[in-house]
């Protein structure tokens, strides 16, 4: 395996697997990143000439806990830990299991709020930058950066390390949902990236699968860890037919549902229908079963709104948030019409508002102003969402959406 892209996504789905079995043994998050780091480095520079090596997990361990032990030894203020690192066993004996999984868990610190879990996670075990994070909360880059860093130093100071809790332990219900939330962030970065060239990043979106199938694997009785992984199947089949062939962003009503991946619906609502049963849906229950209407459906105008609106109510109660207000305003438009859907956003569109002026609000404005024929309102709205998104396919797609009814307002 020579091939530079090969090796790239080789070093990064073993990144968090050699990270996890780093820190479990040295607790040290930070001086275990770094080493891990510089191990990552030292293999991109003579994998793609040297060839891989035939263990690849037990070399980039290997390197990163000599790079440990240097950085140790030059502090010349750890001697007991020294010690104790030199009697664990020598790292090709490491066990092949997959401890990205274990990393997640230990990542979501009870030390931590939610929030800094989630994004310490994203950064140590996703692989997200800062930037890719900050859109995923909406807030500044710099803000993130800052909320990682002390994530970090929080987890240093409790001294309680990374443990990993056992199943229904104190604790565990918190840590499963600090879980499931980093899976979900993770894949729809992946799925519809936030930022830059790219409309998507099939390599996240497929790491969070990959993860929520393992702990749908480990826990198959947690019915929202299985509706998070059917959710994500559900979403994932649409992939395809979101990108045109000149490679522009597809909106769903747009799209050739015959591009659609059937063996993944099939998988994700056979993956829904398990659940049921399961007790009251949670979040991602119900917004797999928002997933499902839509892909049942052969063509646009064959969509159940109301089903679909009657699921975004039941969400709403269940876990309320101004993006859910925003998505249940659309389909307020396609049952009641645009005028009560308009309505709903300026409930949602207040100054104080934690959407206020982000460009997901002005793209909903605009659309259901087309919808309502107040073409020139529905252009200006258009334009400050493209001015507004920090997507490039996206700000494409809303400037070509202004453009194409700056035209027809002419004709």
């Amino acid at each position: 395996m020579n091939d530079p892209h090969s090796v790239e996504d080789l070093l990064r789905s073993l990144t968090p697997q050699v990270l996890g079995v780093l820190v479990r043994r040295m607790g040290d998050f930070d001086a275990c990143e770094d080493a891990v780091q510089e191990a990552l480095i030292a293999a991109a520079r003579h994998w793609p000439e040297d060839g891989v090596p035939g263990n690849p997990r037990g070399w980039l361990l290997q390197t990163a806990t000599r790079r440990y032990v240097d950085q140790l030894r030059s502090e010349q203020a750890r001697q007991r830990r020294e010690e104790r690192m030199a009697q664990e066993p020598a790292a090709g004996s490491v066990p092949a299991g997959d401890d990205t999984l274990m990393l997640l868990f230990m990542c979501c610190h009870p030390a931590l709020t939610p929030a800094s879990a989630i994004a310490l996670t994203l950064r140590a075990v996703g692989g997200l930058a800062t930037s890719e994070i900050a859109g995923a909360y909406l807030v500044p880059e710099a803000t993130m950066a800052q909320r990682i860093s002390r994530a970090k130093q929080r987890v240093k100071a409790s001294g309680h390390g990374f443990e990993v809790p056992e199943p229904g332990a104190k604790g565990w219900a918190a840590r499963l949902r600090s879980v499931l939330h980093v899976l979900y962030l993770m894949f729809n970065e992946g799925y519809a990236t936030t930022c830059g060239p790219a409309l998507h990043r099939a390599d996240l979106s497929g790491e969070a699968i990959r993860l929520a199938r393992q702990v749908h694997r480990i826990l198959p009785g947690e019915a929202e860890a299985t509706g998070l992984l059917a959710l994500m199947l559900l979403t994932e089949a649409r992939r395809p037919a979101r990108t045109g062939t000149d490679g522009d962003l597809v909106p769903l009503t747009e799209q050739d549902r015959t591009r659609w991946d059937r063996r993944l619906i099939g998988e994700g609502a056979a993956l829904l229908a398990t659940t049921i049963g399961g007790g009251p849906p949670g979040e991602y229950r119900l917004q797999a079963a928002i997933a499902a209407v839509h892909d049942d459906a052969a063509h646009a105008k064959d969509t159940d709104w109301p089903q679909i609106l009657g699921l975004y109510g039941l969400l709403e109660h269940v876990a309320g948030s101004p993006v859910v207000t925003l998505n249940r305003a659309v389909a307020v438009a396609m049952v009641d019409g645009p005028g009560a859907a308009l309505t709903l956003l300026d409930e949602l569109d207040t100054d104080n508002g934690p959407l206020h002026g982000h460009h997901r609000v002005h793209a909903v404005r605009a659309h259901l102003l087309e919808m309502a024929g107040d073409i020139p309102s529905a252009i200006v709205h258009y334009r400050a969402a493209a001015a507004r998104t920090t997507s490039t396919p996206e700000q494409r797609f809303l400037t070509a959406k202004a453009a194409r009814l700056h035209q027809h307002t002419r004709n």
